[in-house]
């Protein structure tokens, strides 16, 4: 038996309004395709019921035979089946080994709490859609119900490492999750749809498609609006979400394509920050917010309302030898949010105004980022020439205040005295710079090797009248990080459907806007003193794609340094390189077809790390992630039985500043549907049902804030929910 052998042995008005505004644009995208690479079957020709007898077609997740660093791949077809209609990117990603992420509310309704990979949190790596990456400038992150839902996504990619030269973003040393729109269909089509569930959760929507307008230079678009609202899993948090999308598709030559999508959001949601254990045992374990106006607690004290914003601009054009892609984008996030001081009750009420006034605090956060994204490459020689450019520059207005509810909001200011009342007034910017150029060098017909570099540049501004910190005086500096990247690459292709790889790369991540703010017993800050962060990664992996297996497997270790400390030196706050963080693991996924339209998947991470600072722990790192799945799909029917476990961790401190163990927790969610072709409804429907939680694992899980007396505030497990979901094709 072949080496081979034995190793494969083992493995509508607002719709309207935004259609007409985009048609008016008359521009267009060609989308990026993720090639999962050739299936040695005859599954280019085979008929629609024998693909999906294939590996590729019903994985959850899977590789790529071209991918350089792991990797998984999850499909549109994934999404449309198992995704609840209310889900986010984040929701769709925590299938893949090595991520870990639950909405405290139900699915996409809340801000996903603690999103992880690999022990990364939100901030470490890029999000990235259609490949510009966003966020928030002050400190990397993402706002998961603010931009895209599951019925505009194509695929999610999760990179679980920092890519070759040309992967960009601020966090690129963590990984990306990078999620990219779908196409537009061929055929005309209106797509009404309706979801209907637990937690009183309710979704309509519609899409349109133009199919191919060949009146119109063969151009192509689709729009989709939808209106979500639930009253969510905890108490008095219920989430009121519209959101539309617009992506029109024109070829303007044989050779060159042009884009323009646009995305529109609006939120109000009421947020809860978890409860305290007397808390749970007073009210239950959903306790959230209460609907006492003496109470700082109240829902009406506590809320969210986003309007934001996506849109670019693409063009791809191939000339001879070169090929050119280019977007020109910009995207907005429009936040006023309010809070009782303490929601989790452990401190009195008291204002300037009244022993039993509420106190609270109202906030904003306005920001806009515009930026380009080029990307070049040209056919030389035995190789290829990869270059472009990432430029980006946002800009963000920050205030905060002490208020009395009591009294409609008037400044409250006890809640700060030194300031007035008020905690914050600022503009902060960013601005990143990031060139870079690698060389596909082809060594031989199955060997690539790939060196490059990529030079970052970051300008982090700060204008604040009164900053953020022990005393809330004035500040306005700026500091620039700048370091350049190499990275190294090589990718063997065994045979025809086996690979391996291997990565060197360096990352990078520019301190967050919180360290210019000054710590107790200093009045400013030193940001001369603020080192990068940075880490040096190594990966090695391989991937099988067959035609009833795809399997994958890597291991890899990151040394992340630099970790910065804030300590005082005379009036400033000055930091300390106290060393970082080392991490090391081994992750596999695979797919494999029994037949008669019956798959098993599984996947599963072991991930650990070890601090120079002894007796150290992070937060929210599970020492292991692991999925089990069975799935069929044969004829129209459709149904998947899977499992995802994360293991122990930490999450939040106690009373004492201790961090708390967390227990390892399994979920076991249900999908089922079927499609009916040619209905009396129109050209074809799909009817389906999902049971989220599927055990109904109540556990407490994780704890991201403390009351105001020190308790930690946990999160329980989501209770069993339902979702009915109907869609027709007209």
């Amino acid at each position: 038996m072949s080496v081979k052998s034995n190793l494969k042995m083992k493995y509508l008005a607002q719709l309207m309004l935004s259609g007409a505004l985009i048609g008016a644009a008359n521009v267009s995208f060609g989308e990026d395709v993720i090639d999962v690479g050739t299936v040695q079957s005859n599954a280019g020709a085979a008929t629609a019921e024998e693909k999906k007898e294939t590996a590729t077609y019903q994985a959850p997740t899977q590789s790529s035979l071209i991918a350089t660093q792991p990797q998984s791949i999850i499909s549109q077809h994934y999404i449309q089946e198992n995704a609840a209609p209310s889900a986010n990117y984040s929701d769709i990603a925590n299938i893949a080994p090595s991520v870990s992420s639950i909405d405290p509310n139900g699915p996409g309704m809340m801000e996903t709490q603690g999103l992880s990979m690999r022990g990364f949190q939100n901030g470490q790596y890029n999000v990235t859609f259609d490949g510009i990456p966003w966020g928030d400038s002050n400190d990397f992150t993402q706002h998961s119900t603010s931009y895209f839902m599951a019925q505009d996504i194509g695929n999610v990619l999760v990179d679980r490492g920092p890519g070759d030269a040309s992967n960009i973003g601020n966090a690129t040393f963590g990984g990306t999750i990078a999620a990219t729109s779908k196409d537009p269909k061929t055929t005309s089509t209106i797509t009404p749809y309706a979801s209907f569930g637990s937690f009183n959760t309710r979704m309509f929507g519609a899409e349109m498609d133009t199919g191919v307008m060949q009146n119109s230079g063969d151009a192509s678009a689709f729009v989709d609006y939808r209106n979500f609202s639930s009253d969510g899993y905890l108490t008095n948090a219920g989430q009121q979400r519209q959101n539309a999308f617009f992506k029109y598709v024109k070829p303007l030559s044989d050779n060159t394509v042009l884009t323009f999508v646009t995305m529109q959001n609006q939120v109000h949601q009421n947020v809860a920050l978890g409860t305290t254990l007397a808390n749970m045992q007073k009210y239950g374990k959903n306790f959230g917010l209460n609907l006492d106006p003496t109470s700082q607690a109240y829902s009406g004290y506590n809320y969210d309302n986003i309007t934001s914003d996506f849109e670019y601009i693409d063009i791809k054009s191939r000339q001879g030898d070169l090929s050119i892609d280019n977007k020109l984008y910009t995207y907005a996030y429009y936040h006023n949010g309010a809070n009782g001081t303490d929601p989790g009750l452990g401190t009195l009420n008291g204002t300037t105004y009244g022993g039993n006034n509420v106190p609270g605090q109202m906030m904003t956060m306005n920001y806009r980022s515009t930026g380009d994204l080029l990307r070049m490459s040209e056919e030389s020689g035995i190789g290829k020439l990869d270059f472009g450019a990432w430029v980006d520059y946002q800009t963000n207005n920050r205030t905060q205040k002490e208020v009395d509810w009591t009294l409609g909001g008037a400044i409250n200011p006890m809640g700060n005295p030194a300031t007035n009342g008020i905690d914050r007034a600022m503009t902060d910017t960013l601005t990143t710079i990031q060139p870079y150029v690698q060389y596909e060098w082809k060594a031989s017909d199955a060997l690539t090797v790939t060196p490059g570099l990529k030079y970052v540049s970051f300008n982090r501004g700060l204008n604040a009248t009164v900053n953020q910190g022990a005393t809330g005086q004035p500040l306005n500096t700026s500091q620039t990080w700048n370091k350049a990247l190499p990275s190294l690459d090589a990718h063997y292709m065994i045979e025809p459907d086996w690979s391996v790889y291997a990565q060197y790369a360096q990352g990078m991540l520019a301190p967050n806007i919180n360290a210019f703010y000054p710590m107790k017993g200093t009045q400013f800050t030193n940001p001369s003193t603020l080192q990068a962060q940075s880490t040096t990664n190594y990966q090695i992996g391989t991937t099988l794609v067959e035609e009833k297996l795809t399997a994958s497997g890597d291991i890899y270790v990151v040394d992340f340094s630099n970790q910065n400390t804030a300590v005082p030196c005379g009036i400033f706050t000055c930091y300390n390189n106290t060393g970082g963080v080392k991490y090391s693991g081994i992750e596999s996924e695979a797919t494999y077809v029994l037949g008669e339209g019956v798959s098993v998947y599984g996947n599963a991470a072991i991930n650990n790390y070890a601090m120079s600072q002894a007796g150290g722990v992070l937060q929210n790192v599970p020492k292991n992630t692991a999925a089990l799945g069975l799935i069929y799909n044969q004829g129209p029917a459709y149904a998947s039985l899977i499992a995802k476990e994360v293991g122990q961790r930490y999450s939040g401190t106690d009373i004492n500043g201790n961090a708390v163990p967390m227990s390892s927790y399994t979920i076991v969610n249900f999908a089922t549907s079927y499609e009916i072709k040619d209905s009396a409804l129109g050209k074809g429907a799909k009817i389906g049902f999902q049971v989220n939680n599927l055990l109904n694992n109540n556990s407490i899980y994780a704890s991201f804030a403390n009351d105001g007396a020190g308790n930690p505030m946990f999160y329980a497990i989501p209770t069993r929910s339902y979702m009915f979901n109907l869609s027709v094709d007209m």
